[in-house]
Protein backbone atom coordinates (compact mmCIF):
# COMPACT_ATOMS: atom_id res chain seq x y z
CA UNK A 1 0.00 0.00 0.00
CA UNK A 2 0.95 3.51 -0.98
CA UNK A 3 0.78 6.16 1.27
CA UNK A 4 0.50 9.56 0.11
CA UNK A 5 0.76 12.55 2.84
CA UNK A 6 -0.30 15.98 2.54
CA UNK A 7 2.02 18.96 2.25
CA UNK A 8 4.67 16.36 4.07
CA UNK A 9 7.44 19.42 4.48
CA UNK A 10 5.26 22.13 5.37
CA UNK A 11 3.78 20.28 8.38
CA UNK A 12 6.93 19.53 10.23
CA UNK A 13 7.30 21.14 13.69
CA UNK A 14 11.04 22.45 14.27
CA UNK A 15 10.65 21.92 18.29
CA UNK A 16 9.63 18.30 17.55
CA UNK A 17 12.30 17.59 15.08
CA UNK A 18 14.76 18.89 17.43
CA UNK A 19 14.13 16.30 20.47
CA UNK A 20 14.49 13.61 17.94
CA UNK A 21 17.76 14.79 16.60
CA UNK A 22 19.33 15.02 19.97
CA UNK A 23 17.45 11.13 20.22
CA UNK A 24 19.79 10.65 17.52
CA UNK A 25 23.09 12.07 18.82
CA UNK A 26 23.56 15.19 16.85
CA UNK A 27 25.66 18.02 18.81
CA UNK A 28 23.48 20.51 20.59
CA UNK A 29 25.47 22.90 18.38
CA UNK A 30 24.19 21.32 14.93
CA UNK A 31 20.63 20.99 16.41
CA UNK A 32 20.70 24.61 17.07
CA UNK A 33 21.62 25.64 13.73
CA UNK A 34 19.13 23.92 12.71
CA UNK A 35 16.45 24.90 14.74
CA UNK A 36 17.43 28.30 13.74
CA UNK A 37 16.97 27.48 9.92
CA UNK A 38 13.94 26.45 10.25
CA UNK A 39 11.90 29.21 12.61
CA UNK A 40 11.64 32.85 11.98
CA UNK A 41 11.75 32.42 7.89
CA UNK A 42 10.00 35.60 6.51
CA UNK A 43 8.15 34.67 3.28
CA UNK A 44 6.40 37.16 0.82
CA UNK A 45 4.66 36.20 -2.58
CA UNK A 46 5.31 38.57 -5.89
CA UNK A 47 2.94 38.60 -8.81
CA UNK A 48 4.29 40.88 -11.19
CA UNK A 49 5.30 44.11 -9.54
CA UNK A 50 2.90 43.47 -6.22
CA UNK A 51 4.29 41.92 -3.03
CA UNK A 52 2.28 40.55 -0.54
CA UNK A 53 2.76 41.68 3.34
CA UNK A 54 5.36 39.70 4.90
CA UNK A 55 4.62 36.51 6.70
CA UNK A 56 6.99 34.95 9.37
CA UNK A 57 6.85 30.63 9.14
CA UNK A 58 8.05 28.95 12.61
CA UNK A 59 6.99 25.30 10.72
CA UNK A 60 7.42 23.41 7.70
CA UNK A 61 10.76 23.10 6.08
CA UNK A 62 11.53 25.34 2.63
CA UNK A 63 10.60 23.65 -0.31
CA UNK A 64 13.19 23.13 -3.08
CA UNK A 65 16.25 22.99 -0.16
CA UNK A 66 18.26 20.18 -0.28
CA UNK A 67 18.29 19.97 3.07
CA UNK A 68 14.34 19.60 3.35
CA UNK A 69 14.07 15.78 2.43
CA UNK A 70 17.16 15.23 4.83
CA UNK A 71 15.64 16.75 7.45
CA UNK A 72 11.84 14.84 6.91
CA UNK A 73 14.20 11.63 6.62
CA UNK A 74 15.36 11.62 10.03
CA UNK A 75 12.32 12.88 11.59
CA UNK A 76 10.29 9.61 10.55
CA UNK A 77 13.24 7.49 10.93
CA UNK A 78 11.15 5.67 13.82
CA UNK A 79 8.33 5.30 11.63
CA UNK A 80 9.74 1.02 11.47
CA UNK A 81 7.45 -2.38 10.65
CA UNK A 82 6.62 -4.13 14.16
CA UNK A 83 6.00 -7.49 12.40
CA UNK A 84 8.41 -9.04 10.31
CA UNK A 85 6.22 -9.92 7.67
CA UNK A 86 6.03 -6.35 6.95
CA UNK A 87 7.81 -3.74 5.43
CA UNK A 88 8.45 -0.23 5.27
CA UNK A 89 9.99 1.63 2.64
CA UNK A 90 10.61 5.52 2.61
CA UNK A 91 11.76 7.71 0.57
CA UNK A 92 11.13 11.24 1.49
CA UNK A 93 7.93 11.65 1.89
CA UNK A 94 6.40 8.57 -0.11
CA UNK A 95 5.87 5.68 2.13
CA UNK A 96 4.95 1.91 1.21
CA UNK A 97 3.90 -0.39 3.32
CA UNK A 98 4.61 -4.31 1.55
CA UNK A 99 2.59 -7.04 3.71
CA UNK A 100 3.24 -10.75 3.30
CA UNK A 101 -0.14 -12.13 3.93
CA UNK A 102 -0.02 -16.08 4.90
CA UNK A 103 -2.91 -18.43 5.12
CA UNK A 104 -5.37 -15.64 4.65
CA UNK A 105 -4.04 -13.67 7.41
CA UNK A 106 -3.67 -10.06 7.15
CA UNK A 107 -4.40 -8.96 11.02
CA UNK A 108 -0.34 -8.37 11.13
CA UNK A 109 -0.60 -5.87 7.69
CA UNK A 110 -3.72 -4.21 9.06
CA UNK A 111 -2.13 -3.41 12.07
CA UNK A 112 0.92 -2.40 11.00
CA UNK A 113 -1.26 0.07 8.61
CA UNK A 114 -3.02 1.40 11.61
CA UNK A 115 0.13 1.96 13.39
CA UNK A 116 1.48 3.94 11.15
CA UNK A 117 -1.78 6.13 10.60
CA UNK A 118 -1.36 6.84 14.54
CA UNK A 119 2.58 7.64 13.81
CA UNK A 120 1.74 10.12 11.39
CA UNK A 121 -1.02 11.71 13.52
CA UNK A 122 1.39 11.98 16.92
CA UNK A 123 3.78 13.44 14.16
CA UNK A 124 1.41 16.37 12.98
CA UNK A 125 1.34 14.14 9.36
CA UNK A 126 -1.71 14.27 7.40
CA UNK A 127 -2.67 10.95 5.20
CA UNK A 128 -3.93 11.85 1.57
CA UNK A 129 -6.43 9.41 1.70
CA UNK A 130 -7.59 9.98 -2.04
CA UNK A 131 -4.42 9.20 -3.01
CA UNK A 132 -3.71 6.06 -0.63
CA UNK A 133 -3.81 2.85 -2.80
CA UNK A 134 -3.54 -0.68 -2.08
CA UNK A 135 -2.40 -3.19 -4.30
CA UNK A 136 -2.79 -6.82 -4.85
CA UNK A 137 -0.03 -9.63 -6.17
CA UNK A 138 -1.77 -12.83 -6.07
CA UNK A 139 -0.82 -15.73 -7.94
CA UNK A 140 -3.17 -18.17 -6.01
CA UNK A 141 -5.69 -20.31 -8.10
CA UNK A 142 -8.67 -19.61 -5.87
CA UNK A 143 -8.28 -16.00 -5.17
CA UNK A 144 -10.45 -14.78 -2.07
CA UNK A 145 -12.23 -11.53 -2.25
CA UNK A 146 -10.40 -8.43 -0.06
CA UNK A 147 -11.65 -6.95 2.11
CA UNK A 148 -11.48 -3.30 2.29
CA UNK A 149 -8.97 -1.37 3.97
CA UNK A 150 -10.09 1.40 6.51
CA UNK A 151 -7.18 4.16 6.95
CA UNK A 152 -8.71 7.48 8.63
CA UNK A 153 -12.77 6.27 8.66
CA UNK A 154 -12.18 6.06 4.37
CA UNK A 155 -11.76 2.75 2.50
CA UNK A 156 -8.67 2.17 0.79
CA UNK A 157 -9.05 1.87 -3.22
CA UNK A 158 -7.55 -0.99 -4.46
CA UNK A 159 -5.78 -0.73 -8.03
CA UNK A 160 -4.43 -2.63 -10.96
CA UNK A 161 -1.11 -0.95 -11.05
CA UNK A 162 0.53 1.92 -9.21
CA UNK A 163 3.60 4.26 -9.74
CA UNK A 164 6.26 3.22 -7.90
CA UNK A 165 9.07 6.11 -7.89
CA UNK A 166 8.53 6.36 -11.11
CA UNK A 167 8.78 2.80 -11.89
CA UNK A 168 5.10 1.42 -13.13
CA UNK A 169 4.04 -1.63 -11.33
CA UNK A 170 1.23 -3.78 -12.32
CA UNK A 171 -0.34 -6.44 -10.12
CA UNK A 172 0.75 -9.45 -12.54
CA UNK A 173 4.54 -8.27 -12.43
CA UNK A 174 4.76 -7.78 -15.59
CA UNK A 175 6.46 -4.95 -17.22
CA UNK A 176 4.35 -3.98 -20.58
CA UNK A 177 2.39 -1.26 -18.62
CA UNK A 178 5.81 0.53 -17.98
CA UNK A 179 7.39 0.03 -20.93
CA UNK A 180 4.24 1.61 -22.61
CA UNK A 181 4.52 4.60 -20.60
CA UNK A 182 8.09 5.21 -21.56
CA UNK A 183 7.75 4.93 -25.28
CA UNK A 184 4.80 7.01 -25.45
CA UNK A 185 6.81 10.28 -24.05
CA UNK A 186 10.36 9.53 -25.71
CA UNK A 187 11.06 11.51 -28.99
CA UNK A 188 8.49 14.44 -29.50
CA UNK A 189 10.82 17.13 -28.07
CA UNK A 190 13.90 15.31 -29.93
CA UNK A 191 12.29 15.45 -33.47
CA UNK A 192 10.88 19.44 -32.61
CA UNK A 193 14.31 20.30 -32.06
CA UNK A 194 15.66 18.35 -35.04
CA UNK A 195 13.15 20.53 -37.02
CA UNK A 196 14.65 23.37 -35.91
CA UNK A 197 17.78 22.60 -37.29
CA UNK A 198 19.59 22.02 -34.01
CA UNK A 199 23.28 20.55 -35.03
CA UNK A 200 24.13 16.81 -33.69
CA UNK A 201 26.20 17.66 -30.56
CA UNK A 202 23.06 19.89 -29.53
CA UNK A 203 20.95 16.86 -30.60
CA UNK A 204 23.14 14.41 -28.76
CA UNK A 205 23.62 16.28 -25.48
CA UNK A 206 19.55 16.57 -25.34
CA UNK A 207 19.05 12.69 -25.40
CA UNK A 208 21.70 11.83 -23.20
CA UNK A 209 19.82 14.16 -20.89
CA UNK A 210 16.43 13.32 -21.29
CA UNK A 211 15.36 10.84 -23.83
CA UNK A 212 18.62 8.02 -22.15
CA UNK A 213 17.58 9.36 -18.59
CA UNK A 214 13.96 8.53 -18.89
CA UNK A 215 14.86 5.06 -20.47
CA UNK A 216 17.86 4.28 -17.40
CA UNK A 217 15.99 4.94 -14.64
CA UNK A 218 15.74 2.54 -12.19
CA UNK A 219 16.28 -0.09 -15.50
CA UNK A 220 18.55 -2.45 -13.34
CA UNK A 221 14.86 -3.20 -11.41
CA UNK A 222 13.07 -3.96 -13.82
CA UNK A 223 14.67 -4.55 -17.22
CA UNK A 224 15.76 -7.92 -16.12
CA UNK A 225 12.24 -9.08 -16.31
CA UNK A 226 10.77 -7.30 -19.54
CA UNK A 227 9.53 -9.13 -22.17
CA UNK A 228 11.16 -9.62 -25.80
CA UNK A 229 8.26 -7.36 -27.50
CA UNK A 230 8.80 -4.83 -24.38
CA UNK A 231 12.85 -4.91 -24.74
CA UNK A 232 12.36 -4.82 -29.05
CA UNK A 233 9.94 -1.27 -28.53
CA UNK A 234 12.67 0.45 -25.87
CA UNK A 235 15.59 -0.51 -29.02
CA UNK A 236 13.18 0.90 -31.31
CA UNK A 237 13.26 4.49 -29.45
CA UNK A 238 17.05 4.18 -29.39
CA UNK A 239 17.26 2.82 -33.37
CA UNK A 240 14.76 6.45 -34.07
CA UNK A 241 16.64 9.19 -31.76
CA UNK A 242 19.72 7.59 -33.86
CA UNK A 243 18.25 8.48 -37.20
CA UNK A 244 17.02 11.63 -36.12
CA UNK A 245 20.42 13.13 -34.33
CA UNK A 246 22.70 11.38 -37.41
CA UNK A 247 25.11 9.34 -34.98
CA UNK A 248 25.44 6.07 -33.41
CA UNK A 249 23.97 5.89 -29.43
CA UNK A 250 24.50 3.30 -27.09
CA UNK A 251 21.68 0.36 -27.08
CA UNK A 252 19.34 -0.39 -24.61
CA UNK A 253 21.12 -3.57 -23.22
CA UNK A 254 24.58 -2.08 -22.95
CA UNK A 255 23.00 0.76 -20.77
CA UNK A 256 21.15 -2.18 -18.49
CA UNK A 257 24.80 -4.12 -18.57
CA UNK A 258 26.45 -0.48 -17.52
CA UNK A 259 24.30 -0.06 -14.42
CA UNK A 260 23.97 -3.33 -13.23
CA UNK A 261 27.99 -3.74 -13.34
CA UNK A 262 28.13 -0.94 -11.80
CA UNK A 263 25.37 -1.65 -9.26
CA UNK A 264 27.57 -4.98 -8.66
CA UNK A 265 31.07 -2.98 -7.72
CA UNK A 266 28.86 -0.72 -5.65
CA UNK A 267 27.08 -4.01 -3.34
CA UNK A 268 30.23 -5.61 -3.52
CA UNK A 269 32.45 -2.86 -1.96
CA UNK A 270 30.01 -2.25 0.67
CA UNK A 271 30.27 -6.32 3.12
CA UNK A 272 27.29 -4.96 5.11
CA UNK A 273 24.93 -4.77 2.46
CA UNK A 274 22.12 -7.16 2.70
CA UNK A 275 21.80 -8.83 -0.96
CA UNK A 276 25.75 -9.71 -0.58
CA UNK A 277 25.24 -11.38 3.21
CA UNK A 278 21.93 -13.08 1.37
CA UNK A 279 24.38 -14.42 -1.81
CA UNK A 280 27.23 -15.69 0.35
CA UNK A 281 25.48 -17.41 3.00
CA UNK A 282 21.74 -18.46 1.39
CA UNK A 283 19.05 -19.77 3.85
CA UNK A 284 18.11 -23.25 3.44
CA UNK A 285 14.48 -23.26 1.93
CA UNK A 286 12.51 -25.98 1.91
CA UNK A 287 10.97 -26.30 -2.15
CA UNK A 288 7.42 -27.13 -1.51
CA UNK A 289 5.41 -27.21 -5.01
CA UNK A 290 4.08 -23.66 -4.06
CA UNK A 291 7.18 -22.39 -3.41
CA UNK A 292 8.53 -23.32 -6.66
CA UNK A 293 5.38 -22.11 -8.32
CA UNK A 294 6.26 -18.60 -6.42
CA UNK A 295 9.68 -18.48 -7.56
CA UNK A 296 8.81 -18.71 -10.65
CA UNK A 297 6.29 -16.46 -11.20
CA UNK A 298 7.43 -14.01 -8.46
CA UNK A 299 11.21 -13.98 -8.89
CA UNK A 300 11.99 -10.51 -9.69
CA UNK A 301 9.45 -9.55 -6.48
CA UNK A 302 12.02 -12.20 -4.10
CA UNK A 303 13.01 -10.26 -0.66
CA UNK A 304 16.16 -9.64 -2.47
CA UNK A 305 15.99 -8.77 -6.36
CA UNK A 306 19.70 -9.13 -7.22
CA UNK A 307 20.70 -8.79 -11.37
CA UNK A 308 22.36 -11.88 -12.44
CA UNK A 309 25.47 -10.26 -13.22
CA UNK A 310 25.63 -9.39 -9.56
CA UNK A 311 24.81 -13.11 -8.26
CA UNK A 312 27.71 -14.43 -10.95
CA UNK A 313 30.53 -11.39 -9.77
CA UNK A 314 29.90 -12.16 -5.91
CA UNK A 315 30.31 -15.76 -6.21
CA UNK A 316 33.61 -15.00 -8.38
CA UNK A 317 34.57 -12.56 -5.60
CA UNK A 318 34.22 -15.49 -3.22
Amino acid sequence: MHKALSSAFNTIIPQHLIKKLNLLGLNTSLCNWILDFLTGRPQAVQIGNSISSTTTLSTGAPQGCVLSPLLFTLLTHDCAPTHSSNHIIKFADDTTVVGLISKNDESAYREEVQRITAWCRANNLSLNVDKTKKMVVDFRRAQSDQSPLINDGSSVEIVKSTKFLGVHLADNLTRSLNTSSITKKALYFLRRLRKAHLPPPILSMFYRGTIESILSSCITAWFGNCTVSDRKSLQRIVRTAEKIIGISLRSIMDIYTTRCIRKAHSIMDDHTHTPLTHILHPPTIRKTCSTRVLEKRCLIFTVYCVPLCIVEMTRKAS
